[in-house]
């Protein structure tokens, strides 16, 4: 039997942190369509239920487009069983003004509820962790150790207990409990990791990264379980459509903005950044003050690759004050009055030097 694990979907998501109104709109379309794509994963390949761990949605005015799309796909796929515990950006709303909820929609409450599959072989509990059950949920916990048990939670992992704080799940309190594997969200990165000698923990993810915070592969794992043994295998599938990449490029030693733009090229090719992706980068080391730099130039030579791209400039400047303290130009003498003046902090003196100088040879101050 085959299960899909998911979680923190966020459907809805504004998504305009980077993108402009227009494009925010297209991503949060495309994540919407991820869903989609992911139930109809399931259908091709014998999925029998879906575990989604939490923050489905991302807000509480869940659009009607959203709702109505995540509602069809749960009745268009009457065998196949969507167990649905919420996370803390999820609320009620979703089934708000139902005269019946779908019979193959699973939900669970402030209490263990606990499902059973496979002719009672596999059973999957869950619940929703709240600061008033958060202390007695895991000696609430009773597991039959002859089942394959799924049991389903949304939190931070930590290895002890945190009081009242039901965004925290004590992996400690979780051992020895029967537990073969503990489907959790919460963090947006694929992980996994032995809970004890009997059974594993795994974050699946976000099924699509939504910033610079969660670069990397997204997907969700499949867990195929065979019920007569108790055996399984667990696998990542990437799935997103599309990825997100932080990429720094040393720029030290580089007097003009077309050597940054070769270094920029050639560190994207390392990275093997793919097309159509969204792209960060992070210019780092140390630049002559009299260089010619123009981001909004470096910027431009990669937009028509990238679906999103952004700059951010953290190089430092290096400057020989000695080389302008005889210099009799416009530029020592400039250079000269600036560092004599007390009232300026001197982390300061570089950036006002460099846009000076930028200002004496004609150029853009950026």
């Amino acid at each position: 039997m085959k299960f899909i694990h998911c979680a923190d979907l966020h459907l809805d998501s504004k998504m305009s942190a980077n993108l402009d109104k227009e494009s925010a709109k297209e991503r949060k379309g495309e994540i919407l369509h991820t869903f989609e794509r992911m139930v109809a994963y399931a259908f091709r390949n014998d999925i029998t239920a879906i575990l989604i761990a939490g923050d489905m949605f991302d807000t509480k005015n869940i659009s009607a487009t959203t709702r109505n799309t995540v509602l069809y796909h749960i009745n268009e796929h009457a065998d196949m069983t969507f167990y649905y515990l919420k996370g803390n950006h999820d609320n009620d709303n979703f089934l708000s003004g139902l005269e019946k909820i779908p019979d193959n929609l699973k939900m669970f409450g402030s209490n263990w509820t606990t499902y059973s599959e496979a002719d009672g072989k596999i059973s999957v509990s869950g619940i929703e962790l709240s600061a008033e059950n958060a202390g007695a949920a895991y000696v609430s916990l009773v597991l039959d150790s002859n089942k394959f048990n799924i049991v389903m939670l949304h939190g931070q992992e930590s290895e002890g207990a945190a009081k009242d704080k039901a965004e925290i799940i004590n992996l400690k309190a979780l051992r020895n409990k029967g537990i073969d594997y503990l489907a959790l969200g919460h963090i947006h990165t694929y992980k996994k990791e032995q809970l004890d000698a009997r059974g594993i923990y795994c974050y699946s993810g976000c099924l699509e990264g939504r910033g610079f915070d969660e670069c990397g592969e997204h997907g969700f794992a499949v867990i195929d379980v065979d019920e007569e043994t108790g055996r399984y295998t667990h696998e990542f599938i990437p799935f997103a459509q599309r990825k997100l990449y932080t990429v720094s490029v040393d720029v030290t030693g580089c007097q003009t903005t077309a050597e940054m733009v070769s270094r920029a090229a050639g560190r994207l090719r390392e990275v093997r950044c793919e097309d159509d992706s969204l792209v960060k980068i992070v210019l780092v080391g140390m630049l002559d003050v009299e260089c010619e730099k123009d981001i909004d130039y470096l910027l431009s030579g990669f937009r028509n690759r990238f679906y999103f791209v952004k700059v951010y400039d953290e190089t430092t400047l290096k400057i020989d004050i000695e080389d302008y303290m005889l210099d009799e130009s416009l530029k020592g003498e400039y250079v000269r009055q600036v560092m004599a003046d007390a009232s300026i902090p001197e982390e300061d003196k570089k950036i006002i030097i460099r846009y000076g100088l930028q200002a004496i040879a004609g150029e853009e101050v950026q």
